[in-house]
């Protein structure tokens, strides 16, 4: 222990006052803040448990900072308040938590998955991720999910592929965010999974009104009269559900009612928005965007700058070129496709 540690007592009294804590005041059935699993192992921080160490880690990487550029729904909205990938992965931390004190579970590690969730989304929300896809299908038979790459960025591509070095519990709930993944380990990360869906079809109700793609008379009658009219209704309703039942059932799941409600919502949200004329027109246009950068860097790999999958994988060169573009935000992507393939004297 250094000498500055032996000085502070208040630090060096931290994990012990945070153990006792937790016994006292958590579930029984919540994840604990210590010991903290890390791949490398580290002294503990004397003023953070492990799992706020992790938060801070995640808000401070380079990834947290590009997803205020990346869309949510809408590519390149002209309006100041639609969504973005940031402010979805905001709206999703902050209710999770709300569902973590109510049940009391650990609102620290439920925090820390949150804001990490999304890292490894690439350009153009999931028509990008569908786009990326497609691409290594056809040319290496290869795959790109999104929950998969948010735990590639935090464990290899960060602070110049050291990784940022997270607990097990928060990987976990990262990699296992999807309802296409295998199941969370902790109920804090199963917390994260079910709001995921709970903020993304009602934040994307709100922006599509916004945007005149849909009118609140639109909506289906039945979800609505369940859940509410609003947003806000409908989040507070599927919240006090999903408190109440998990509480009872010892896991984390939603009520009969209040699940197919929430169900009917997001099937009307892909047949009208997601997947809807609208969309769709766009749909075409933007996977050949990302197919074509695809293209051009396998073509050119010397145009890829240097980056951790150069040292770690230098012959993937499929990964590498992978990384570089789904790490791109929604205008890098259309400023690098323009410079490709609109004459410079145009696009001045």
């Amino acid at each position: 222990m250094s000498a500055a540690k032996e000085t502070e007592p208040t630090a060096t009294a931290f994990a012990a006052r945070r153990m006792e804590l937790e016994e006292r005041e958590l579930s029984p059935l919540a994840a604990r803040s210590y010991p903290a699993v890390r791949e490398r192992p580290e002294e503990d921080c004397g003023v953070r448990t492990p799992f706020q160490r992790d938060r801070d880690r995640i808000v401070h990487c380079k990834a947290f900072r590009r997803l205020t550029h990346k869309t949510q729904v809408f590519v390149a909205p002209r309006g100041d308040h639609y969504r973005t990938r940031l402010t979805h992965t905001l709206e999703v931390t902050s209710i999770s938590r709300s569902v973590a004190r109510a049940l009391s579970l650990n609102e620290d590690l439920v925090e820390a998955i949150g804001l990490g969730h999304d890292l490894g989304h690439p350009p153009f929300g999931h028509i990008g991720e569908e786009a990326l896809d497609e691409a290594l299908k056809e040319r290496f038979g290869k795959s790109f999910h999104h929950w998969e790459h948010s735990l590639r960025v935090v464990e290899r591509l960060e602070r110049e592929g050291r990784g940022l070095n997270l607990t097990e519990q928060v990987r976990n709930g990262i990699l296992c965010h999807s309802s296409r993944a295998p199941l969370p380990e902790t109920l804090e990360g199963r917390i994260v999974r079910v709001i995921d869906r709970v903020a993304y079809i009602n934040h994307d109700i709100d922006d599509a009104i916004r945007a005149g793609l849909l009118h609140e008379g639109d909506l289906p009658s039945e979800p609505i009269a369940v859940l509410g009219r609003s947003g806000s209704q409908r989040i507070d309703a599927l919240v006090h559900d999903m408190v109440e039942c998990s509480a009872r059932a010892g896991d984390i799941v939603q009520g009969p009612q209040a699940g197919s409600a929430m169900a009917a919502l997001r099937e009307f949200m892909f047949e009208n928005v997601y997947l809807g004329p609208a969309v769709r027109e766009e749909h075409a246009r933007i996977a050949n965007v990302v197919s074509r950068l695809f293209e051009h860097f396998l073509e050119h790999p010397e145009l890829l700058p240097p980056g951790p999958a150069v040292a770690e994988e230098p012959d993937d060169l499929a990964r590498r070129v992978t990384d570089y573009v789904a790490g791109m935000t929604d205008r890098y992507c259309i400023r690098a496709y323009t410079e490709l393939e609109v004459p410079r004297v145009f696009a001045r």
